[in-house]
């Protein structure tokens, strides 16, 4: 896969946006912003946009250029790092946006560059793996993959972003929004509601795989709604429900014991609502604990093992390339909340996702 060959002109224009501030906003904002969504709200949103993302996409492009132990020149990096390039390409020459007519022809542009950027974070994974196919296991625990964990992290934060700011003003579009819905914002959004519906999806693919799935109770007030994405809640509690799950059926399968309950717990306090989501699946080892954050570690079997000798970029399964947890707790932080994980070995885990009910919280700009 030959790398594409950069002019001067755009590396150096590349750098110079790179050096430039970013601005975040804070989901109070966009949900004050968008709930009027008149034209002049959506040229003001796409002047903005048109400023603020060649900004950030540089800033990850010159990341992609200088990452450690030879990730740069990887295939799989190569090719996203491409997507970025003609990101910013597309977005630096979209002229002034003056009217309502350059604003539609915007949209539909950034809507494509949303397409273009679907597979980032499988094919990113498949970087990493590309690389740790290459070294040596036993330098592999020598190096610290810290650097390459905290590039990730600031990746996937800035990716999480962009895409947040590009989805919400192109649902701002939308003739007909959903009720109590600004743009992706769901002003009145029940967790209790969403928790159900992300636990049950997660229950099928238990079903699926295994044949049999535990139980899952909810407990908390059906009645209780708060703003917040319902599609970022949606991808956490999946992703906690199924590690639950699965924990506690790999536990249970050869047992003739009934297989004990997942239990999701949603609590409404003043400054933040938690989700608490408790197994009893045998827990994680203490020393096993530092490791569930990180990007290099999957108990799952790996989805991208047939993966990485082909070259389709097909978007793959959440599951088996370990990145759900750190990933959830980045979208958990986005909006100025936190995701724990509090295990007891031989018994099972407790997760906590905190998320911030103020709504004032500025996104976190890396």
């Amino acid at each position: 896969m030959a790398a594409k060959k950069l002019s001067k002109a755009l590396i150096s224009e590349v750098q110079k946006w790179g050096c430039l501030k970013q601005t975040g906003v804070s989901l109070r904002y966009m949900m004050e912003f968008g709930s009027t969504p008149t034209q002049k709200h959506l040229l003001i949103s796409a002047q903005f946009l048109h400023k603020e993302l060649p900004i950030r996409i540089a800033r990850r492009a010159i990341e992609l250029e200088s990452l450690p132990y030879g990730l740069s020149q990887k295939p799989a990096v190569l090719k996203v790092r491409d997507w970025y390039l003609d990101s910013f390409r597309d977005l630096r020459q979209f002229t002034e946006i003056k009217d309502t007519n350059d604003e539609q022809g915007f949209t539909q542009m950034i809507k494509m560059i949303k397409v273009r950027h679907n597979n980032v974070v499988p094919m990113m994974a498949l970087g990493v793996q590309q690389l740790k196919k290459e070294l040596n296991p036993k330098i592999l625990y020598q190096i610290h993959l810290d650097e390459i964990h905290q590039f990730l992290d600031r990746f996937y934060m800035s990716r999480i972003g962009i895409r947040m700011l590009i989805g919400q003003h192109v649902a701002l579009h939308d003739p007909n929004p959903p009720p109590d819905c600004v743009g992706y914002i769901h002003t009145k959004m029940s967790p209790m509601e969403v928790a159900r519906n992300a636990s049950e999806d997660a229950r099928g693919i238990c079903l699926r795989e295994y044949g049999s799935a535990p139980e899952i109770d909810i407990y908390g007030d059906p009645k209780f709604t708060f703003p917040y994405v319902p599609t970022h809640l949606q991808l956490m509690v999946f992703e906690l429900v199924k590690n639950s799950l699965r924990a506690v059926q790999e536990r249970y399968m050869d047992s003739d014991k009934v297989a004990p309950p997942v239990r999701i717990i949603v609590a409404d306090g003043l400054e933040d609502v938690t989700i608490k989501i408790s197994d009893e699946g045998g827990g994680i080892a203490r020393s096993g604990l530092p490791k569930i954050f990180t990007y290099l570690y999957s108990t799952a079997k790996n989805p991208l093992d047939e993966f990485l000798n082909s070259d389709s970029t097909d978007a793959m399964t959440m599951a088996g390339y370990g990145y759900g947890l750190p990933i959830s707790r980045l979208y958990a932080r986005y909006f100025g909340g936190d995701l724990q994980i509090i295990s007891m070995e031989g018994y099972g885990t407790d997760a906590y996702l905190h998320l911030s009910r103020l709504g004032d919280s500025q996104e976190p700009l890396p």
